[in-house]
């Protein structure tokens, strides 16, 4: 499987949305220089208050740009970094990776899938009904996040728009994403 980065962006920050930048780099064990959510520890506030020595599983954040695509259907006009992503990808079924996939950005940077993004209020607060569409329910009544995933930097590097993706799959047994 593989895809085409379709823009990157960072905030040094806290704000919802993320500027788009012309490329971006990542650093090993810490996550998006000079993004706000970068660290070897947790960074996102509501984890923090929770216990801020948690290791930060959630360094970078890739939303596949094909999402725009479905909420736009449904009335919804979101661009890249708008739901506050690092990395906007195209042409890869990110939310059915398994955890511990290695995606390759670009030539140099890896970043190894941790989980899902964990969908907040904020979102509503963006475009109100919004967190509704990114939150399906499956036959069970089960969430079925899917505003991006979560990972963290193996190897770093810089990366840009039109970057091509490509994935390494671990050694199964294959664990499907959690939350994180």
């Amino acid at each position: 499987m593989s895809g085409t980065v379709g823009a990157v962006s960072s905030n040094g920050v806290y704000s919802f949305t993320k500027p788009n930048r012309e490329s971006i780099r990542l650093l090993a064990g810490l996550g998006v220089e000079g993004d706000v959510h970068a660290g070897v520890t947790v960074k996102h506030r509501s984890r923090v208050r929770q216990d801020p020595t948690q290791p930060n599983l959630r360094q970078v954040h890739l939303i596949h740009e094909e999402l725009f695509d479905e909420v736009r259907m449904a009335g919804f006009e979101v661009a890249a970094g708008q739901l506050g992503e690092n990395v906007t990808t195209r042409g890869i079924d990110l939310l059915s990776l398994p955890r511990g996939t290695r995606l390759r950005l670009g030539d140099e940077a890896v970043v190894e899938v941790t989980g899902l993004r964990n969908p907040c209020a904020q979102i509503d607060g963006f475009a109100k009904g919004l967190l509704k569409q990114v939150i399906e329910r499956d036959e069970d009544g089960r969430p079925r996040f899917k505003a991006g995933i979560m990972g963290i930097v193996v190897t770093g590097g810089v990366v840009r728009p039109g970057d091509p993706v490509g994935t390494e799959l671990p050694a199964g047994p294959h664990v499907p994403l959690e939350r994180v």
